[in-house]
């Protein structure tokens, strides 16, 4: 099986697309609220761990006006990304820059990325650090939005519960079921994944305790605006 970094998921790229959203409900949905809850007027964003481009392209769409620069530490989703950008006509307006976002909080200097964006995003890759490099990434990133910036983060979120747990994962796998798949089929494509360096397996944390981290982080209002089950879309303004 394929060694992967964490949040490549899949053995084959080319499977990622179709696969998460077999593996998570509402996959498009949540995407489209992120692109949602920001202004159609940002110019500058941020996009940490952009994958094969999914949340970059929405974004573009959303905001006539705006450049993205989308960081990933895996070469291979950032070429897919790359040609996607460029089939859809952004090209122009997309930078990519492979780089560990683990490596951007605790040292911005070290990127050349700049600050002063209007939004920051991310989705299902923060989850992969731990709780004190999650603390100061959130810092890293109040610090480096302009005034009445926002972010917006989709991730999985720790259960308060074992039983919730149990709830969340049997709405995943009813889900997978009305995709006339399983989880099982679905998990078959997946890749074995290797610690990069701040990222290692989920480190999930509880969407509470992810709250209190905005908070601490300087964020003047925090806010939910999705959730479903086990998936959640929380972030604030500064």
């Amino acid at each position: 099986m394929s060694q992967l970094f964490p949040g490549e998921v899949f053995a084959n790229t080319a499977d990622f697309d179709t696969g998460i959203r077999q593996l998570l409900p509402r996959y498009d949905e949540m995407l489209e609220v992120i692109a949602r809850c920001l202004p159609s007027t940002s110019h500058r964003i941020l996009e940490l761990g952009c994958g094969t481009g999914e949340v970059s392209l929405k974004l573009l769409q959303r905001c006539p006006d705006a450049q993205v620069i989308a960081l990933d530490y895996s070469p291979r989703m950032l070429e897919f990304a790359q040609n996607k950008m460029a089939a859809s006509g952004y090209k122009q307006r997309w930078t990519g820059v492979q780089a560990d976002f683990g490596d951007w909080a605790i040292n911005s200097d070290k990127l050349n990325v700049g600050s002063e964006f209007d939004a920051c995003v991310s989705s299902l890759a923060i989850h992969h650090l731990h709780d004190e490099m999650k603390s100061k990434l959130f810092q890293r990133i109040a610090a480096s939005l302009t005034p009445d910036g926002c972010f917006w983060n989709a991730d999985p979120i720790l259960p308060e519960l074992p039983a919730l747990g149990e709830i969340y994962q049997a709405a995943r796998e009813e889900w997978a079921t009305q995709h006339e798949t399983s989880l099982m089929e679905v998990r078959a494509k997946i890749g074995n994944t290797n610690p990069q360096g701040y990222s290692s397996q989920d480190q999930l944390a509880t969407l509470d305790t992810h709250l209190q981290m905005l908070t601490k982080a300087g964020f003047k209002t925090v806010a939910v605006p999705w959730k479903y089950y086990g998936l959640a879309i929380f972030g604030g303004y500064v």
